[in-house]
């Protein structure tokens, strides 16, 4: 998903209220007899289980229900107006979904005896971030900021766990994003995961507010395989690729 361009803010607080409505409209039509669960994934996983996220802009889960949770979604959809795709499966096109997520996944809660809910955490959870790797949103922060609560508990994670991790979701051979790869290579050796969870998180900002601005831009350039090279010629990172010939080879590719 690109750069978050809704007014959708959820909190901790606000996403079990979307549920508990969500599970009493899916009880209404699909009775007791056919219980539904959804796994939460990306940054609602994040918001539900550790304290140094309070927001995310969408909900990424897998959704295991009868035909009426579709239903169900929009009526919850509507009546909180809540743009489309509040709740969604999109994650699962991308390189982070596995079929094995749902069996690493830890209960949450249940709402009105009929849905329930499961999430990825922990060394999981990072292997997902990793994968994904995006510059622009919350992964590589919400990596550090996982280790750095998991630290605080006094229950560090190892990064073993998290190779580990990769290798049950992914396979053994699985190739990651290269700042991933750079930030994983170093992340274990440091004590200050604070100061460098601000940091990151301020490169994510920077990096979201100039693709937006790029999008606005220059519309329909900004495709998935070239984000990161739009972003390091905006700053000043690329191989001697000045703007204008990145802008002239965009053009071409799009024509093609």
């Amino acid at each position: 998903m690109w750069p978050n361009k809704e007014n959708l803010i959820i909190t901790k607080k606000t996403l079990d209220h979307y549920l508990k409505n969500l599970a009493k409209e899916y009880r209404k039509s699909a009775g007791r007899g056919l219980p539904g669960e959804i796994i939460l994934t990306g940054g609602a996983a994040v918001l539900v289980e550790y304290g140094f996220r309070e927001m995310t802009y969408d909900v990424d889960a897998i959704i295991l229900a009868g035909s009426a949770m579709k239903d169900a979604i929009a009526l919850v959809s509507d009546r909180h107006n809540l743009p489309y795709g509040w709740l969604n499966m999109d994650f699962m096109q991308t390189a982070s979904y596995s079929n094995k997520l749902r069996e690493v996944s830890v209960y949450y809660k249940t709402f009105s005896n009929v849905l329930t809910i499961r999430m990825v955490t922990g060394e999981y959870l990072v292997a997902m971030k990793l994968v994904s790797g995006r510059r622009y949103k919350n992964d590589l922060s919400d990596i550090v900021g996982i280790l750095w609560e998991h630290q605080k508990r006094g229950a560090p994670i190892a990064k073993e766990a998290v190779e580990k991790a990769i290798g049950r979701l992914y396979g053994k051979d699985t190739t990651i994003p290269e700042t991933s790869a750079q930030l994983l290579e170093h992340l274990f050796d440091l004590k200050d995961y604070e100061l460098l969870y601000r940091k990151i998180r301020d490169s994510e900002i920077e990096a979201k507010g100039l693709l937006l601005e790029f999008d606005s831009e220059y519309p329909d350039l900004l495709k998935g395989e070239n984000v990161d090279v739009i972003l390091d010629s905006l700053k000043g990172k690329g191989d001697g690729v000045d703007k204008q010939t990145l802008l002239d080879e965009l053009k071409k590719r799009t024509k093609q």
